[in-house]
């Protein structure tokens, strides 16, 4: 068990005093574990310390104007792998199943598919079974991190020891395409869209981490020849 899932899971959480209070504390957990490389742990370390000397509500709207201000930088995993579409259900229903079996209790209304929940619950595995079901969306990992490299280099170097600890590849993924920050009608139009539906009416049969693997692998196989046939 690790807890450097858990500090990386309250840096990409909406910010509270909490976490503000915490920030030199987490920053000590980093280095102690030393699961990230040293590059990665000084660039969390910094921004740590910046977040220690911010005003919450500035950094409350920092994380809301990247993170609830349009799809291309959501934290729901499944949405980068089925959009809208039923399928994403299905995936959350397993997932949420997984997190049970683990003891983990999911706030109601908290989709399962939210990265740092998904992080909360690796920090409850083995180091290597958690670094293993990290590396299943490590193509939409290296895609969140590059989309936000470009728009916040702080929030965008958490994703970058994220998508480090799944050993990301180079060429990243997403059913969404990113979006220009300051095109508020295309933002508006992408939120217009219905949302997912799900719960236990939705499982077809019983859930294991292989059989949510197979789904990430199958749609990034999807998206990968999507963009070989667009090039």
């Amino acid at each position: 068990m690790a807890q450097t899932y858990r500090v990386l899971a309250a840096l990409l959480s909406y910010p509270t005093a909490e976490l503000r209070d915490n920030a030199n504390a987490m920053a000590a957990i980093l280095e102690e574990e030393a699961l990230l490389e040293v590059e990665h742990q000084a660039a969390l370390s910094t921004f740590l310390h910046e977040i220690a000397e911010t005003d919450l509500y500035e950094i409350e709207e920092r994380y809301v104007g990247l993170f609830d201000r349009g799809r291309s930088l959501s934290l729901h995993l499944f949405e980068h792998v089925h959009g809208e579409g039923r399928d994403r259900g299905q995936a959350m229903v397993d997932l949420l199943s997984l997190y049970e079996e683990h003891g983990l209790d999911v706030v109601p209304g908290e989709l399962p598919d939210f990265l740092p929940l998904f992080l909360e619950f690796l920090s409850l595995l083995a180091v290597a079974a958690a670094q293993a079901l990290l590396a299943e969306p490590a193509a939409i990992l290296r895609e969140l991190t590059e989309r936000l490299a470009r728009r916040d280099a702080g929030y965008g170097v958490v994703m970058a020891a994220v998508a480090a600890l799944a050993q990301a590849p180079r060429t990243g993924a997403s059913a969404i395409p990113d979006e220009d920050p300051d095109d508020l009608a295309a933002l508006d139009a992408a939120w217009e869209e219905t949302a997912v539906r799900f719960g236990p009416g939705e499982s077809i049969d019983g859930c294991s981490s292989d059989r949510l693997r197979t789904r990430l692998r199958a749609a990034q196989r999807d998206m990968g020849r999507g963009d070989a046939l667009g090039a």
